[in-house]
């Protein structure tokens, strides 16, 4: 029949679109996506507003078990996403799979990480490549090599950074610098620290690698942004984050 895929965004119940709640009010099944980011509010408050209970999915019911496709053939459901629905690639074999059934599929987006990072005074279009630090990174070099990369080409570079929302573990900023400073990157070097944002939890903040790591954050999901070359507009808008 339908399947519905619904960003909802970073923050509370609220965020979802007026599209997506229509949706979501005329679904037989709703599920919410539990593994590439974290709820900053109770489920419960999701629950009372849509008017339907929700259905935590993990990685293995999304990716490996054949569930949400089996209910979307007989009947209308709906599959909400923290952020956007494609702010993490993993969702676009869902949308395929559903349609080599056949199945109609329904997209709504909203605010991912991906633009919400737009707060802090830097220009999205002068990001460079994205790259995430894994909890497990003792002999990891990709997040710096990406890192140099986009430094040669005075680009911004987002680390995004590890979460595993089923056993509450989260990475910390402090964690993903500590990271960063053992791969010999200079410790004054400037950054940004992203705390839940979207939310009305959000933590921002400016300052020297060495700096922030002695900080303690406390709201999650975490990102950690070293600016390349600055235009003096984006250097004016830091300001106000140190």
């Amino acid at each position: 029949m339908t399947l519905n895929i619904i960003g909802i965004g970073l923050g509370d119940e609220k965020d979802i679109t007026l599209k997506g709640l229509d949706l979501v009010k005329k679904s037989d099944i709703v599920y919410l996506e539990n593994y590439t980011s974290k709820l900053n509010c109770d489920i419960s408050k999701l629950e009372n507003l849509y008017g339907k209970k929700l259905i935590l999915a993990n990685r293995d019911l999304v990716e490996n078990k054949t569930e949400i496709i089996d209910n979307s053939i007989k009947k209308e459901v709906s599959f909400l996403i923290i952020g956007d629905v494609f702010g993490a690639t993993t969702h676009i074999d869902i949308v395929q799979r559903a349609r080599e059934k056949k199945i109609k599929v329904n997209i709504v987006h909203n605010t991912s990480i991906l633009n919400a990072i737009g707060e802090t005074g830097l220009s999205l279009y002068n990001f460079g490549k994205k790259t995430s630090i894994p909890f497990a990174n003792k002999n990891v070099v990709s997040p710096i090599k990406v890192y140099e990369e986009n430094l040669k080409l005075g680009l911004h570079t987002l680390f995004l950074l590890d979460l595993k929302p089923d056993e509450d573990k989260f990475m910390s900023v402090n964690e993903a610098i500590e990271y960063i400073l053992r791969n010999k990157v200079d410790e004054n070097k400037m950054a940004v620290a992203c705390c839940a944002i979207g939310s009305d939890k959000q933590i921002i903040k400016y300052g020297k690698l060495k700096d922030l790591k002695s900080k303690k954050f406390d709201a999650y999901p975490q990102c950690l942004i070293i600016p390349g070359k600055m235009h003096f507009m984006e250097e004016e808008f830091l300001e106000f984050y140190k």
